[in-house]
């Protein structure tokens, strides 16, 4: 049975959130009871190949997470990594806290990357069991059902096997209402592309302008959920998260 490595994305610094992330990060915040993160560590919890999850924040909350760290029951071995960025001028962006995340635990496994503060009511299990199926990238959708709103989100075109034929970051015309979710799952053998991608002086900021490069160059598959995905960017959804999120 293949190791799967998990890296939760947590190093932003969430200005649009203040004054609530002040002093705390977007990641921590409660939504169904408990911390954002901890429904995505739940999730992961069921997934049996995975055998570590990276939490990758930044030195301004690294000890907000190691708190929560050592507080917090899982079943997986949980580790914060620092960035060792200190504002929102200097981060190093989604992408390239991958890369360092990678490099800093030498991982050489398959890697699921979710980002810190996603909320999904649909399970990991089957978008591992089309991984499985599939041997390449898979990445999760969820229909926003209006192309006003798709233009906030990175939009992805599938085929009739799901599989990408079209990824824009934010399009000013979206082809479809299919947003990727923030959670990706990669073969080992793809990691490689994210160091030729980054060497190709690709933005380090957000996963999706990846995805837009990658799908040109290997296949990606698709899981459209049906059950709810909250993008916390704005008081308003992290609100509609509080009142509609369904806990488990």
């Amino acid at each position: 049975m293949a190791a799967i490595k998990a890296i939760v994305l947590s190093a932003g610094y969430a200005t649009r959130l203040y004054p609530l992330t002040k002093d705390k990060p977007k990641p921590l915040l409660e939504v169904a009871g408990k911390p954002i993160i901890e429904h995505i560590i739940s999730k992961a919890e069921h997934i049996q190949e995975i055998d570590a999850i990276f939490v990758v924040t930044n030195n301004k909350f690294f000890l907000n997470f190691q708190r929560w760290a050592n507080t917090v029951s899982c079943s997986k071995k949980i580790k914060v990594i620092n960035d060792n960025t200190k504002s929102n001028e200097d981060r190093i962006g989604a992408i390239g806290d991958v890369k360092f995340a990678i490099e800093h635990e030498n991982i050489e496994d398959d890697l699921l990357i979710v980002a810190g503060d996603n909320l999904f009511e649909f399970s990991l299990i089957d978008i591992v069991k089309l991984f499985k199926k599939k041997k390449n990238p898979v990445i999760a959708l969820y229909d926003v059902k209006s192309y006003e709103l798709a233009k906030k989100y990175g939009i992805v075109t599938v085929d009739t096997n799901k599989k990408v034929i079209n990824f824009v970051e934010k399009p000013a015309k979206p082809e479809s209402a299919l947003s990727s979710t923030g959670v990706y799952l990669f073969p080992k053998d793809t990691l490689r592309y994210i160091f030729e991608y980054l060497g190709q002086g690709g933005s380090k900021d957000k996963t999706g302008s990846f995805l837009e490069w990658l799908y040109k160059r290997k296949d990606i598959y698709c899981y459209i959920s049906k059950e709810r995905w909250y993008d916390i960017g704005s008081f308003e959804e992290l609100e509609r998260a509080r009142k509609e999120y369904k806990n488990g």
